[in-house]
């Protein structure tokens, strides 16, 4: 076997002397060096702003959709969105493992596992398009991807449907995230709550807020649309629901303001998957307070210069999507809460 670098550099085409990441193009040629996993492939789980996007420029139309995510893999040897700058990740199951890989990892052939490392940097190899999922952004496909030294993943669980376990873990940094920094006696606002992502970061941001029995802290859902709204509204999980476009910063300011008689939000956590929510962010949230950005439709330039412009001295997080034990804590999220079970397998599990 062909000796690899841990980082995955041995993949990179084009331009020399990065990381797969960010190259343009990467090598997607099926061999497994000594150092890869390869995986054959069931589902990828394109992230939301990616899968958005690609959704609009084929106007609904599946096989629009399939044509251009066969473009950007044929293009880039990765399914690396060159609009959104995001990918997603993937469920398979192990192929062949790299001999140097052999006796150090806790995998044999056969072994389905989840990839905890985007698309946008893993080799993938696309044979055939079977299935487009347009309401989860879940792709069924036959085809090929390999899995670096470095490369996260877990091994799926056999407790929760296959679908749902593609899900929860494609956003599973999110809460993780959450756990870390809502405090008792905040006032978190979460922008996109009833998402992926947001569903998850609401529930355990409710569950940081009550932790030894304290209700001082105060959690606030920003969603658009009579549906989502009724529906955060009956979890219950929020103290207060607003039917807000998260795109209209003045609106959202406007609204947290009132609902916070003017204090706003000590943490905004942002999980909504369009552009443009940079301010709404913003504006919510207090003078020295955080922000954190999990969103990947988040232009990074428009929130920094943007908290200039209008004098606002906030931290603001970008949206880590690793952090140890995330993958087994939104799993365990899920498994603890019916709710979050059932609209999850409603959404996502088919």
């Amino acid at each position: 076997m062909k000796k690899g670098d841990r980082y995955g550099l041995h993949r990179v085409l084009e331009p020399k002397g990065v990381l797969p990441q960010p190259a343009w193009r990467i090598d997607n040629t099926m061999e497994c060096w000594s150092n890869e996993i390869l995986i054959n492939v069931e589902t990828l789980n394109i992230d939301s702003a990616s899968f958005r996007q690609i959704k609009e420029e084929a106007n609904g139309e599946p096989e629009a959709i399939g044509r251009i995510m066969k473009r950007i893999v044929n293009e880039r040897g990765k399914h690396h969105n060159p609009v959104t700058g995001s990918g997603g990740m993937l469920i398979g199951t192990v192929a062949e493992i790299g001999e140097d890989l052999q006796q150090r990892i806790d995998l044999q052939p056969g072994d389905r596992i989840a990839t905890l490392v985007s698309l946008s940097l893993t080799p993938l190899f696309i044979e055939e398009i079977q299935h487009i999922d347009q309401q989860s952004g879940q792709v069924d496909i036959r085809g090929k991807a390999t899995l670096f030294e470095s490369g996260l993943y877990a091994k799926v669980p056999e407790d929760l449907p296959l679908k749902v376990t593609l899900a929860v873990l494609d956003v599973c940094g999110a809460p993780a995230q959450t756990k870390k920094l809502v405090e008792t006696g905040q006032t978190v606002v979460v922008l996109g709550a009833s998402g992926k992502s947001g569903l998850l970061v609401l529930k355990q941001a409710r569950d940081n807020l009550d932790a030894g029995g304290d209700r001082t802290g105060r959690l606030i859902a920003i969603d658009r649309g009579e549906e989502a709204c009724s529906q955060l509204r009956e979890f219950g999980w929020a103290d207060v629901v607003l039917d807000v476009d998260a795109s209209d910063p003045i609106a959202v300011f406007d609204a947290v303001r009132e609902v916070t008689e003017g204090k706003l939000s000590d943490l905004t956590i942002n999980c909504v998957n369009i552009p443009g929510t940079e301010m709404s962010s913003i504006l919510a949230t207090r003078d020295e307070g955080i922000i954190y950005f999990f969103s990947m439709a988040t232009s990074f330039t428009a929130a920094a210069l943007g908290a200039e412009g209008v004098g606002k001295d906030v931290t603001m997080l970008i949206g880590n999507g690793y952090t140890k034990g995330h993958a087994e804590l939104a799993l365990q999220l899920v498994r603890d809460n019916p709710e979050l079970r059932a609209i999850y397998s409603e959404r996502y599990g088919k």
